[in-house]
């Protein structure tokens, strides 16, 4: 009975753990590695062929994306997921499928014309895409299922995206049961469309996420609409388009939410009727899958909604691009507007041209409304680089560079530890990965010292046995590049326990002066000591 640690350990994508139970081969997910990685993932320890089942969380491609691939080298077995991830996973990896084919036609193309003779192979091919769809094993919300000899596995809503799961596994061998959860991304409270996470009660084992393991997104609930009618308001007055770089899956849908609000009550004043354009194929198609599935994963004031017979997603003035004719009109009209765009991140698709017609215009804003990975043109142009360069043209960044604080499908801090400590017993070992390697060293601190919770934080190749309650072996980190900042675990220790300081001076506030005078000098003495 082991567990072993894969991808996104000490980093953010390419999520990927094995177990071996029973002497059956089985993955919770399979994903796409994305932006610049620090650190080298091992290889799986079986060819693809021997994989009997993946467990899959959710939908996003550093989730799913590397199914395909594991299907064009040999895997056969079944894919259990929730049945609204199975449905955006038969668009979404089709749809990676299209670009990776495309991406090695246009090198392969690039390299006759420079006399060089080494083609490119896609990643995959849509006949992979397909073969691994039909693995798809829909599942229901919290019904138990046995998938195998000692394997028996259960799904729950943990609100980070439509169909998204933390997945609890019961692990049977011989007559020991040791029972698994496997956090997923877990999502963030009060945003609209999804349910909030929902908790788990028991567990020997959990393997969480850290991604915002670091920080809180606001100490104060976001107003949304407010920080988008502004943004509009300022804009539109300007007569510039507001270009937003979106996940076709997820965040799309929560902006249309936020839009029909805002027009139906007319709140951008002067610029009631203004036009919406989503221009990706892939989101038209999530939105109608968003849809089908609202009765079993929107939240209550969604459905509130629906049952008064409005659509929540959908509006007067929303205009949907499909092909390549309708999505280079949209430059060419006018009319102050909002231009929704994929990827997210900005390294691929429409987004791209849309930003090569919009950045360089002052009287334009450009919004972030999600997560950048390091090494994305996303994160770069937050950063503040100055220029980029787009379709081999230098493109100088004038418009404005907004994001809208708060927004994110992932949990912060203070929803994570909300997440964990609903556990009505505390689990033998808490695993914790899907975080870049500072935010997954301070959580698991944060876990260790404030919560008294027993956390490691695994590098790729760590492999644990279960039933013992030991590790067979420790891996150390590998890296891939020499680029940015690693933070040592002893430093993570120090920065945790500062971080702890702040939260311990703030509860003193209106204690006695006496007291608080004594702390203060205590605090000084501390920094005078060490002070360099």
């Amino acid at each position: 009975m082991e567990l072993m640690f894969i991808g996104a350990d000490h980093e953010v994508t390419g999520s990927c753990h094995y177990l071996q139970i029973n002497g059956i081969n089985l993955l919770v997910d399979y994903g796409m590695e994305q932006g610049m990685q620090t650190y080298q993932s091992c290889e799986l320890p079986v060819e693809p062929a021997r994989i009997d089942y993946i467990l899959l969380t959710h939908a996003h491609i550093d989730h799913s994306g590397m199914l395909p691939f594991l299907y064009a080298r040999g895997f056969r077995g079944s894919i259990y997921t929730t049945d609204a991830t199975a449905d955006l996973c038969s668009i979404m990896l089709r749809d990676s499928a299209h670009i990776h084919m495309q991406e090695a036609e246009w090198k392969n193309r690039k390299a006759k014309r420079s006399s060089d003779n080494a083609l490119v192979e896609p990643l995959y091919t849509m006949e992979d895409a397909d073969g691994v769809i039909k693995r798809l094993v829909p599942c229901d919300y919290e019904k138990k299922i046995e998938i195998g000899p000692g394997i028996v596995v259960r799904f729950t809503d943990i609100g980070h995206l439509l169909g998204s799961a933390s997945i609890e596994v019961w692990a049977t061998e011989g007559d020991i049961t040791k029972k698994l959860v496997f956090s997923g991304d877990i999502g963030n409270r009060g945003l609209p469309l999804m349910k909030d996470p929902q908790m788990t009660k028991e567990a020997d084992y959990v393997i969480m996420e850290s991604t915002y393991g670091d920080r809180n997104h606001s100490e104060e609930k976001v107003d949304y609409i407010g920080e988008l009618v502004k943004i509009l308001k300022r804009t539109f007055d300007g007569g510039g388009n507001v270009v937003i770089p979106s996940f076709a899956v997820g965040r799309t849908q929560e902006l249309l939410y936020f839009l029909r609000q805002i027009k139906e009550e007319r709140l951008v004043k002067g610029h009631e009727n203004f036009p919406v354009y989503v221009d990706s194929p892939l989101a038209v198609e999530a939105t109608g899958i968003f849809q089908r599935n609202s009765e079993e994963c929107f939240d209550e004031e969604a459905m509130e909604l629906i049952r008064k017979g409005i659509n929540p997603i959908t509006f007067p003035g929303l205009h949907l691009a499909i092909t390549s004719d309708e999505s280079k009109a949209i430059n060419f009209e006018n009319t102050p507007k909002v231009i929704i765009s994929a990827s997210g991140m900005c390294e691929a698709g429409r987004i791209r041209h849309h930003l090569k017609h919009n950045l360089w215009r002052k009287e334009c804003t450009v919004l972030f409304v999600g997560y950048q990975a390091m090494g994305t043109l996303g994160r770069a142009i937050i950063e503040g680089v100055r220029e980029v360069k787009l379709f081999g043209e230098t493109i100088e960044i004038r418009a404005e560079i907004a994001q809208l604080a708060g927004m994110s499908g992932h949990a912060d801090k203070a929803g994570l530890l909300c997440w964990i400590n609903g556990f009505a017993q505390k689990p033998e070992k808490v695993f914790v990965v899907h975080g870049d390697d500072r935010n997954c060293k301070l959580f698991t601190e944060c876990l260790r010292a404030e919560h008294g919770l027993d956390a490691y934080a695994p590098y790729s190749g760590t492999r644990y046995d279960l039933a013992a309650g030991r590790f067979l072996y420790e891996a150390e980190p590998v890296m891939l590049r020499k680029k940015g900042h690693i933070l040592s675990d002893v430093f993570a220790r120090l920065v945790a326990a500062g971080q702890r300081l702040m939260a311990v001076i703030y509860k003193n506030e209106g204690g006695a002066n006496k007291d608080l005078a004594r702390f203060a000098d205590q605090i000084n003495a501390l920094c005078d000591k060490y002070e360099k």
